[in-house]
């Protein structure tokens, strides 16, 4: 379990640059969730093509195309989230997750959580409550981002159980990552054609944001919390993406000079002495 806790905060801290990059971007919010996984494919086939592989089963396909459907959802409407909340808050709610799968893996698999997993589940989540504390708006606009940031919980939650699914059925990681971007590309390009968004950026500049999203957010970010799924808990797992927040909230008071004060800093604490005893709590 040793190397995957590591992989898994360094994914994490690989997503946390998502929101930067899409706040950044030359193009609409469901044209770069679009480019995410369109620049991110081409790179992941070839490795995969160069890697020992344990590919999927006919009866694996299922799950492979309900993970792009959630993943698609995720970032279609995180990357909308992102343009009318702050970073911090969007990425707060979307993984909010953490109840989701914690919850669907107490119903259909019976696994209750001990009580020092769920005391560092609510350790975890008012840590980040206070996180974003200062940056809350109760505008219109915020409220809607705040809405659609609760909506990619739902997904989030679908494709972190779906890739727990493949991984402990021994299909690949880069068998996984390859399959579901190129699954979840093709369900986001009729969207971000019918978006009427800013599709192509026009500019070097505007195409390196892009590669960057695909190439660190997504391609290193998911494929080590990929790696990461099959050798912890589910619900462990989607506890300690909660350290995302903290990360995205460090990078958009360091890039996008987003307030961070004492309240958020004390938060960011809470948070990882949350993950900490959840760590202890699904040993």
């Amino acid at each position: 379990m040793r190397p995957a806790l590591p992989a898994l905060l360094l994914g994490a801290t690989c997503i946390a640059l998502s929101p930067i990059f899409v706040r950044v971007s030359d193009v609409g919010p469901t044209a770069s969730a679009f480019w995410r996984v369109a620049l991110a494919a081409p790179l992941l086939w070839p490795l995969l093509a160069f890697t020992p592989r344990a590919g999927a089963r006919q009866a694996d396909w299922k799950m492979l195309l309900a993970a792009g459907f959630a993943f698609a959802g995720d970032l279609a409407f995180w990357h909308w989230s992102i343009q009318f909340t702050s970073v911090a808050n969007s990425t707060l709610l979307a993984n909010l997750a953490s109840l989701f799968v914690t919850l669907a893996a107490w119903i259909f698999w019976r696994q209750r959580p001990s009580t020092l997993f769920a005391a560092g589940l609510a350790a975890a989540l008012v840590g980040v409550a206070l996180l974003v504390h200062a940056s809350l708006s109760f505008s219109a606009s915020a409220l809607l981002g705040d809405g659609l940031g609760g909506v990619t919980a739902v997904f989030y939650a679908g494709y972190i159980l779906a890739v727990k699914e493949l991984r402990d059925r021994g299909v690949g990681t880069l068998y996984v990552m390859a399959v579901t971007t190129t699954l979840t590309a093709l369900f986001l390009l009729p969207a971000a054609l019918a978006s009427g968004e800013t599709l192509v950026p026009q500019s070097a500049a505007g195409w390196a944001k892009l590669v960057g999203l695909a190439w660190i957010s997504h391609c290193a970010g998911q494929g080590l919390i990929a790696y990461s799924l099959a050798h912890l808990p589910a619900a462990f797992s989607s506890v300690s993406l909660l350290f995302q927040p903290v990360m995205a909230a460090l990078f958009a008071w360091m890039l996008l000079s987003e307030p961070l004060v004492r309240l958020q800093i004390a938060g960011g604490l809470i948070v990882l002495a949350g993950i900490y005893l959840a760590r202890r709590g699904s040993a």
